[in-house]
């Protein structure tokens, strides 16, 4: 499927930021974990031992929209799936790391090889395994129904659980307070034209 359509970016406008004194104004990078965040959690087998996941279609504009608004996305998940790979080429993602363990050390590397400051990250997980690199994060943020230990860390709860639509509501948040939201949307989906 050829997403481009959506993120076709006729308006340079779109990557200023209206509101200048967003708390978020600094964000260039926007992490996002898959299992439980983009997926409810669930991890299904078919009869040839595929794996199998469930995406919700909310969360491809709050991606595009990102997009259109000159932020980077980046996918950093502890498992490989080949639903996954495909499913973030649809959304554009810029990163797609899959497979990674120590997602606290990949980020630091990350971090040090692209001289990228704490304020300009934003992280969005919902299990013990974000919670040490989410604190290498500005901005983080969660699903509804993630664990204890990560809400309680975050400075955003989404009221939406992972695999409904819980990413496109973060990045809402943010590109709302960003003044960038509404304009970004009317774009991507030739909303007034």
């Amino acid at each position: 499927m050829n997403t481009d359509y959506y993120t076709k970016n006729d308006d340079n406008e779109l990557m200023h930021i209206q509101n200048v004194d967003s708390k978020y104004k600094n964000i260039k990078y926007i992490i996002v974990d898959v299992d439980g965040t983009l997926t409810d959690g669930g991890i299904y087998y078919d009869e040839n031992n595929n794996e199998v996941k469930k995406f919700n279609t909310k969360d491809a504009a709050g991606f595009f929209a990102a997009k259109v608004c000159g932020i980077k996305t980046m996918i950093l998940t502890g498992r490989e799936c080949n639903a996954t790979t495909r499913r973030m080429k649809e959304l554009q993602v810029d990163y797609l790391n899959q497979e990674v363990l120590d997602k606290k050390a990949f980020l630091l590397d990350f971090i040090s090889q692209n001289n990228i400051d704490k304020g300009q990250i934003a992280y969005i997980g919902d299990d013990l395994n974000d919670y040490e690199p989410m604190k290498l994060a500005g901005f983080k943020a969660c699903p509804n129904d993630s664990a204890d230990e990560i809400i309680e860390l975050c400075d955003y709860v989404s009221p939406v659980n992972g695999g409904y639509g819980a990413v496109r509501d973060i990045m809402k948040y943010i590109l709302t307070d960003r003044g960038q939201w509404q304009k970004a949307v009317n774009n991507i989906f030739r909303i007034g034209t």
